[in-house]
C-alpha cells in the first residue's frame, strides 16, 4: 500500500537537487509505502543526467519522469498527479527541502485523524541568514491562520485560514489524491502557462476538502532565490496574479461558506494583496513600451479585485479600520486608488 507520494519536479536545478532529493529519501520509512516521482521537464543542464545517477545511489527509492517537451511546473506537477499512487500527494519544489520529522509526524496524523488536507509550517531558507531575516521570523513561518492539532471539519474555515495568512504554495498542503479527481472535467490541475498556479490552484483543492489538520511545526525549508517571481515580475506576471483567485470567486457563488464573515475578509483581504503586488509593477511601466498603457492595466487589476472580492473596496476598507489594521488599510487604498504614468 502506498500512502504517499512526494512529487518533485525538475528544471535547471542542478545546483539544488540532489540535496532536496537527500531530505527525502533520508526519511523514507524502512517499510515502504512512499513513492517518491521526480520529472525533468527538459532541462538544459545537467539535472537529467544528476537524476540517474541519484536512481543509481538509491535503486528501487525514485521513480524517474522526463517530459519530452518544456511544459512548466504546472504541467510537470499535473503529469505526476496522473502517475502517483499514494493516497496523499505532497509536492515538493526541487530546490527546497524537508525538514528531519516531517514525512514521520505526517504519517503519524494521517495513521491518527486522516484528514483531507494536512497543513505545515515552514523555514525560509537562505544562503546568508542574517541578524534582520530572525527578527522577521523566517525561521518559522506559519503558514495557517486557525486551529492547530486537531482534526477541523469545517471547509470554509480551512479557506479562510490559508487566505487569511496568504501562504497558498502547494508544498506546505499535503492533500488526498482524491481530491484532485481524474484528467478530464471533473479533475482538479494546474493552470498551464500561468504564473501563481499556486494561488489559483490550492485554494480550490482546499473547497473540495471535508476535513484538514494543521501541524504548526516547520517541515519544508522554502530556498529564497533572487529568480523567483516576485522578485522578476512582468506585466503578463502581474496580470496573473491579480486574477489568479477569480477561479475560487467563480467556485464560491452559490455555496454557504461564502456567507461566513471570516471567509469574506480573508477572500477579500487576499485580493487586497494580490492587487497591490500587481500595481506595484504596473505604475513601474512607462507609456509606449510596446504594452497596453499603464492606466488601463490598472483598471483592469481594479476589475479582478471586483469580480474577485466579496467586499467592495469601501467596505474592506472599514473592514480594516474596525481591526485596527492601519497600514493594511492605507497601503490597500493606496493601490486601489493608484495613477500609474499615462
Amino acid at each position: 500500500m502506498t500512502w504517499l507520494s512526494v512529487l518533485v519536479p525538475v528544471y535547471n536545478v542542478q545546483d539544488y537537487l540532489e540535496e532536496c532529493l537527500c531530505s527525502v529519501v533520508e526519511q523514507l520509512p524502512a517499510d515502504g509505502g512512499v513513492q517518491v516521482l521526480v520529472l525533468d521537464d527538459c532541462s538544459t543542464d545537467g539535472s537529467w543526467a544528476l537524476m540517474q545517477r541519484l536512481d543509481a545511489r538509491w535503486p528501487g527509492r525514485l521513480q524517474l519522469l522526463r517530459h519530452e517537451r518544456n511544459g512548466g511546473l504546472s504541467a510537470a506537477r499535473n503529469t505526476m498527479i496522473d502517475a502517483a499512487t499514494g493516497d496523499y500527494l505532497w509536492f515538493l519544489d526541487s530546490d527546497d527541502k524537508l525538514l528531519p520529522g516531517a514525512i514521520a509526524g505526517l504519517q503519524a496524523i494521517v495513521n491518527r485523524h486522516a484528514p483531507d488536507v494536512v497543513l505545515c509550517d515552514f523555514r525560509v531558507w537562505r544562503e546568508r541568514l542574517r541578524l534582520k531575516h530572525r527578527l522577521r521570523g523566517e525561521g518559522h513561518r506559519r503558514s495557517f491562520d486557525g486551529p492547530a492539532g486537531r482534526l477541523v471539519h469545517e471547509p470554509g474555515r480551512l479557506l479562510a485560514g490559508m487566505l487569511m495568512t496568504g501562504e497558498l504554495h502547494a508544498w506546505s498542503k499535503i492533500s488526498r489524491r482524491a481530491l484532485w479527481g481524474a484528467a478530464d472535467a471533473d479533475g482538479l490541475r494546474f493552470p498551464v502557462g500561468r504564473y501563481f498556479e499556486d494561488m489559483a490552484t490550492m485554494p480550490l483543492m482546499a473547497l473540495r476538502a471535508d476535513s484538514f489538520f494543521y501541524e504548526p511545526r516547520p517541515w519544508v525549508a522554502y530556498r529564497q532565490r533572487g529568480s523567483s517571481i516576485l522578485a522578476t515580475m512582468t506585466t503578463p506576471k502581474a496580470l496573473d496574479q491579480s486574477a489568479a483567485l477569480l477561479p475560487l470567486a467563480r467556485a464560491l457563488q452559490g455555496r454557504p461558506e461564502l456567507q461566513q464573515h471570516a471567509l469574506r475578509l480573508a477572500l477579500a483581504h487576499q485580493a487586497a494583496r494580490a492587487l497591490g503586488g500587481a500595481m506595484r509593477h504596473v505604475c513601474q511601466c512607462q507609456p509606449g513600451d510596446g504594452q497596453q498603457q499603464p492606466s488601463v492595466l490598472a483598471e483592469r487589476l481594479r476589475q479582478n479585485f471586483r469580480a474577485t472580492s466579496p467586499l467592495a473596496p469601501e467596505a474592506l476598507a472599514l473592514a480594516y479600520l474596525r481591526r485596527g489594521w492601519w497600514l493594511r488599510r492605507r497601503r490597500f487604498l493606496r493601490w486601489f486608488h493608484a495613477l500609474p504614468a499615462r
